[in-house]
């Protein structure tokens, strides 16, 4: 195993190098990062360069002028693009290590603190490691018995005992996660997932066009405008949408879609909604408008701000659509919800974002176990309440979200 990495070439043979490289591409081409373009260049750069031997360059300002293009004085205090970046491709790595299949591969990480990658062989150390185990408990059970025909008896079930244990904690070891990740899933979506009725996802649908291009089947370069009558999705709007949708299919559960335009109430009182997007979706300002965090705007619409409404309507968190718009660096935030509606009696799940990076970290959260687990644990804390509500934020870096974090939670 290569648990650190030595500044020189040397730390690694030839035959390492050709295979590190051959993870990093099976990496890359894994949709966690093939449908970026920032992540998968962060993550060669540093693997190249530390295979080269040059890990003395993997510091924040050179990894931001390198690969971002920044300045050579650019402050890294006010422009985190690297920390953030490095931040959402550790969480991307620890993704597709948890998906069944790659248990036998190299395990590339980032450790935090560091941009300096590190790689391991898991299956032949984890081999090793049971091995040491084994004998180390045989060692033990022989040396704490006298010699004799009875200390062999007590030998032996001290053996049959210590492997045993060992026995059941590898299976901790390697069920643990799983479990931890079905207990997280099941605390948020087993109400929804529980139920008969199939879930309704109620989305943004405020762009209407009057034409249409269409390319020439002959010529694709070719395009003819036509007039036609389409209602169009946001596309940021899709990412939270095809995250959910991913784990009721997978739980075998019916789901349909709806523009909230033709929404009606009746539509709701049929089963569970999934309500995508804030200001582009008129349920969701509604649903979350009596709840304890609630969106709100100036009369220019040039400020966008989260609520408190238990301190009076205080705007925590906010959003100015001036510099958004100037800049696309800016910190967006976002409501997750589940709760029983009063209107109907259904559950209602929010995911909804001031902006449009809100939305996609809204649609990360729910569907990931670890920030799943955050949750559950707060609601622990407020005796397991049944009804949720948290805040999150995310640093918008050229437009492209970070992780989310979860900046407040109440339960009732």
């Amino acid at each position: 195993m290569i648990d650190s990495v030595p500044s020189g070439q040397a730390a690694f043979s030839d035959e390492e190098k050709a295979a590190i490289q051959a993870q990093l591409e099976r990496l890359l081409e894994n949709p966690h990062f093939s449908h970026s373009r920032r992540f998968p260049s962060f993550l060669r750069f540093v693997v190249e360069r530390t295979l080269g031997g040059q890990t003395e360059l993997l510091k924040e300002r050179t990894l931001g002028i390198e690969i971002f293009g920044r300045n050579a004085d650019y402050d890294t205090s006010s422009d985190p693009i690297v920390r953030v970046t490095a931040a959402e491709i550790r969480k991307r790595i620890a993704q597709y290590y948890q998906e069944p299949g790659h248990e036998s591969e190299i395990r590339l990480s980032l450790p935090s603190g560091s941009y300096v990658p590190h790689f391991e062989w898991p299956a032949a150390n984890g081999e090793v490691a049971a091995q040491g185990a084994t004998t180390a408990a045989s060692e033990i059970a022989a040396e704490d018995q006298p010699a004799g025909p009875t200390s062999r008896r007590g030998s032996r079930r001290l053996l049959v005992a210590g492997c045993a244990a060992l026995a059941l904690a590898l299976v901790a070891v390697v069920l643990a996660p799983k479990l931890m990740h079905r207990s997280a899933f099941s605390f948020f979506w087993g109400p929804v997932l529980n139920t008969s009725d199939p879930v309704l996802f109620c989305i943004a649908d405020q762009n209407q066009y009057s034409a249409i291009a269409l390319r020439d089947a002959a010529d694709p370069s070719h395009q003819v405008i036509l007039k036609d009558n389409l209602t169009a999705v946001v596309i940021d709007d899709l990412s939270p949408i095809v995250k959910v949708a991913g784990i009721l299919q997978a739980n075998g559960k019916r789901y349909s879609l709806k523009g909230e335009g033709s929404t009606s109430l009746t539509d709701l009182r049929n089963g569970p909604t999934v309500f995508v997007g804030a200001f582009d979706n008129a349920w969701t300002l509604r649903l979350t408008q009596p709840l304890r965090y609630s969106f709100g705007d100036n009369a220019e619409m040039t400020h966008f701000w989260i609520a408190d409404n238990s301190a009076g309507g205080q705007k925590r968190w906010e959003v100015d659509r001036l510099q958004q718009m100037a800049t696309n660096n800016y910190r967006d935030y976002a409501i997750v919800a589940r709760f029983t509606d009063s209107n109907t009696g259904r559950l209602a799940v929010i995911a909804a974002g001031i902006g449009r990076g809100g939305t996609i970290a809204a649609g990360e959260f729910l569907t990931d176990p670890a920030d799943l687990m955050q949750l559950e644990r707060a609601a622990q804390t407020a005796a397991n309440k049944k009804n949720m509500e948290a805040v999150l934020s995310t640093e918008i870096i050229d437009g492209a979200p970070g992780t989310p974090k979860m900046e407040a939670a109440y339960f009732w």
